[in-house]
């Protein structure tokens, strides 16, 4: 009797195979939705995130959000010009200027009148003319800069430096006249010429004894003094206020 050919036995049947997962690797995933700062719910997906604070816009899609701008650091207001017809301050300290100017005035006018009654009697004409012309220029001179160095620009300091300048000059050779009469005479006349003249000094300071008329050299005293004082104050002033 014969044999049936051999036949294999039946493979058992495959599972059908999975699609595999990937290793979890936690830098592959994506990053969670972030909530902006503030308060509120979180933006729904495709909108623009919510400002951070209130009142302002929000961000555009793609830009960074804006930044708010805290009160300390304000834009300043713009620069206003005065209105017209008003200067700035120019600066300085024009009383003490004057006040100060006065008492250089006062001192020089004291000196002066102390000189003359010290060479009266060994002076020329040409002499006293001279010294009287340059006691106003010095006069003018130290008030002027004294002035301007103080004051700066200030026009109502000028004026009164002109004024005191002037009016040394004018005093400086008027004291020296009761100083004179006194040396002469006695104290006690100085009394006596007020009573009978108080106007002496001044008409000595203007009229010329000798050749009569008017002595134009005190007049022009008093035009050097004047303008020594307001070139210099000018100047200076000018040149402290760029400084």
């Amino acid at each position: 009797m014969s044999q049936p050919p051999f036949q294999p036995p039946p493979q058992p049947p495959v599972p059908p195979q999975q699609p595999q997962q990937p290793a979890y690797n936690p830098y592959n995933q994506p990053a969670p939705p972030q909530q902006s700062p503030g308060f509120g719910p979180p933006p729904a997906p495709g909108q623009p995130p919510a400002p951070a604070y209130p009142g302002m816009p929000p961000a555009a899609p793609g830009q960074p959000p804006a930044q708010p701008m805290h009160p300390m650091y304000a834009a300043p207001p713009p620069f206003q010009a005065p209105p017209f017809g008003q200067q700035p301050n120019a600066g300085g300290h024009p009383v003490g200027a004057v006040f100060l100017g006065l008492f250089a005035s006062v001192i020089v006018s004291l000196l002066y009148s102390g000189l003359t009654l010290a060479t009266y009697k060994d002076q020329s004409l040409t002499t006293a003319h001279t010294l009287y012309l340059a006691h106003a220029l010095v006069n003018g001179a130290i008030v002027g800069c004294l002035v301007g160095s103080m004051a700066h620009r200030s026009a109502g300091a000028h004026v009164g430096g002109v004024v005191i300048a002037t009016l040394g000059a004018f005093f400086g050779f008027t004291n020296a006249v009761p100083l004179i009469i006194a040396e002469n005479q006695s104290p006690s006349a100085i009394g006596d010429m007020m009573e009978a003249d108080p106007f002496i000094p001044a008409k000595a300071w203007w009229n010329n004894e000798i050749d009569g008329g008017v002595d134009w050299f005190s007049p022009l005293a008093l035009v050097l003094a004047a303008a020594a004082a307001w070139g210099l104050a000018y100047l200076i002033g000018n040149r402290r206020r760029q400084l």
